[in-house]
């Protein structure tokens, strides 16, 4: 019998048989083949062996991750038969009576059919009126549905009765790329396998091992670029092999592949971003001209730059990562260096900026000029400080001219100067007096910055002294109703007795709950306004806990009581029903019957008050 490894047709002017593409001259012949797929591989095995074979089976997977060939080694086991064997097996080592016609897709009991072509009921209705006979030759009639996500609602629902009771000779197994869009009624009915990508190192090693047996001398920087140009597709990335080898004419360098995919080199672009994150733009631009008169994208050069900043920060938090095969010895070695010098806010401010520019050059008329632009801010940036950082570097600054006593702060040598271009770049705490005082300003601020570094020859001028705050105690949210009454802020007063429920309050701290119509950012309003209000630094969380009702709240559930109340008084509920379509508008209590209204309304007093329908509701309380 013929080894499983198609169509073995010889061309008679050369002698040979027809060059076949290495994506199907190295397609898994069976599970033992497929790499990166342990965990599915590992239940068919033991559900073989235990004799709980499915009676349908969704593949899920992007591209290229093997669905199809995983289909067709699944249906070569269900009718695996030989001389010794002749049940379903996972052991396919030896190939069978079927395995042949099925790996090429040849075989009457095991039909294939694209879902994309055959998406209505009558396809599917076809295959439902075909069930009911036997397979010809084979153990079981094998359906494989590719893409089975484009179908129509009609084909779904006519498969549905017949998925979740099968003749015992059938099996379906179903590969799509787009889980999401298959029915949930279909899902339930499969047993799911979630083919996963292969990892960039396993993609390596199998590239090595085609090119070694196709006798092809490759480098291991052109692996790695290969594996991750297939992001994980097998498929994809033996087209890419097969490309390069043709390229190179059998001989394969970096170089070659690099021109092929129109990538930038890693080493320059590692090169580029040192560049940088010491802040110089001239060298960046000359490095990313250089790039791009060799022939690599703009856009390209930035998603490389990108890639090598997940990189560096993915080696801050977890240094194993730098044992990935497919990395090159200078991105390890660099990216090493970097992960240690550079702090995480500079790295996450460098990521997005990179996101940024990304879109910009894929979007620009000039691509080169916008990724340009981007380098331009990105260098710029590189010695900025975080807002957090900006905001030490204020506190620890006394009076606005460096370290108390008019020492030098950090990065500034006694002549006032920083001590070098890029004082304080590289670490977390980057914000030095200069990048602070000549470069940035707080937030809120404006005109001219506030803080300035102190010169030898120049006195610091002492700031003028603020005028004190008096201090006032807050026990509840009256209180602080009241203090926004006082300083007449009409919206902070409005914001606090309808948006804030109070959980708990300590001094200078409060709890709240916001109510559903509250702000997102009154929590922080509230934190300015208090300190404005009281002097005093406050901090205000919010709970997950109900809190008590708003000041609003509790006026209308007291509005209503009285309401409730005076419905309930002889004389009043007379008067309403004499005058239909009269309602209570406002109930007032007099001051010297508070304390009985307090328990109960008296018939006799005078504390209800019928007014006119039109006016207006307004609770008083004399």
């Amino acid at each position: 019998m013929d080894e499983i490894s198609g169509a073995n047709h010889v061309d008679p002017a050369t002698g040979q048989g027809p060059y076949r593409v290495l994506a199907r001259k190295y397609r898994p012949k069976d599970f033992t083949d497929l790499i990166g797929q342990e965990p599915m591989v590992r239940t068919l095995t033991n559900a073989f062996s235990s004799g709980r074979i499915a009676q349908a089976w969704m593949l899920t997977g992007v591209r290229g991750v093997g669905k199809t060939t995983t289909a067709r080694i699944l249906a070569r086991a269900l009718n695996y038969k030989t001389d010794e064997t002749d049940q379903p097996s996972i052991e396919l080592t030896v190939p069978g009576e079927h395995c042949q016609a099925i790996m090429e897709g040849r075989h009457v009991d095991v039909i294939e059919m694209d879902a994309a072509s055959h998406t209505g009921i009558d396809d599917i209705r076809e295959i439902i009126e075909q069930v009911r006979y036997r397979p010809v030759s084979a153990r079981y009639k094998v359906y494989i549905i590719d893409e089975v996500h484009m179908l129509s609602t009609q084909a779904f629902n006519g498969l549905l009765k017949t998925l979740e009771e099968p003749p015992a000779h059938v099996k379906f197994i179903f590969a799509t790329t787009e889980i999401r869009k298959v029915p949930i009624t279909v899902l339930s009915r499969c047993q799911r396998f979630d083919l996963r990508r292969i990892e960039t190192g396993a993609l390596a090693s199998h590239f090595r091992s085609v090119a070694d047996q196709e006798g092809t001398s490759i480098d291991d920087e052109s692996l790695a670029m290969i594996a991750r140009a297939a992001e994980g597709s097998v498929r994809d990335g033996l087209s890419l092999l097969d490309q390069a080898i043709a390229h190179g004419g059998g001989q394969v360098d970096a170089e070659a592949v690099r021109s092929m995919l129109g990538l930038a080199d890693r080493s320059r672009v590692v090169g580029l971003f040192g560049s940088l994150m010491s802040g110089d733009v001239a060298a960046a631009l000359a490095s990313f001209r250089d790039q791009y008169d060799s022939g690599a994208s703009p856009a390209v050069i930035l998603t490389d730059l990108a890639d090598f900043t997940h990189l560096v920060t993915r080696l801050k938090f977890v240094p194993e990562a730098a044992d990935d095969p497919s990395l090159t010895e200078t991105e390890r070695e660099r990216g090493t260096e970097y992960s240690g010098q550079l702090s995480t806010a500079i790295l996450s401010r460098t990521w997005q900026m990179l996101l940024k520019g990304i879109s910009e050059t894929d979007e620009s008329s000039r691509p080169a000029a916008a990724a340009e632009m981007a380098l331009i801010r990105i260098g710029h940036a590189a010695s900025l400080p975080s807002p957090e950082e900006a905001l030490k570097a204020f506190q620890g600054s006394g009076q606005g001219a460096g370290a108390p006593g008019g020492a030098p702060t950090a990065g500034q040598t006694s002549a006032g100067a920083t001590s070098g271009p890029q004082a304080g770049a590289y670490n977390g705490g980057g914000a030095t007096a200069r990048a602070v005082g000549d470069r940035g300003m707080p937030p809120g601020s404006s005109g001219q910055p506030s803080m300035r570094l102190a010169h030898a020859a120049e006195p610091s001028v002492p700031a003028a002294k603020a005028e004190p705050v008096e201090q006032v105690e807050i026990r509840s949210l009256e209180d602080m109703l009241l203090l926004a009454e006082k300083h007449r802020d009409i919206a902070m007063k409005v914001q606090i007795r309808t948006g804030v429920r109070l959980v708990r309050i300590e001094p200078r701290r409060l709890e709240i709950n916001l109510a559903p119509d509250a702000s997102p950012s009154l929590p922080g309003e509230l934190i300015k306004k208090l300190k404005d209000w009281t002097g005093a630094s406050w901090s205000v969380a919010l709970s997950r806990e109900p809190g008590e009702p708003t000041i609003a709240e509790r006026e209308a559930a007291k509005r209503d009581a009285l309401v409730s109340d005076a419905r309930q008084d002889p004389d009043i509920a007379a008067i309403l029903s004499k005058f239909p379509g009269a309602r209570i508008t406002d109930v007032r209590i007099s001051a010297t019957e508070e304390d009985l209204a307090a328990t109960a309304l008296s018939p006799t007093s005078e504390e209800g008050d019928i007014l006119p329908a039109e006016t207006d509701p307004e609770e008083t309380s004399d």
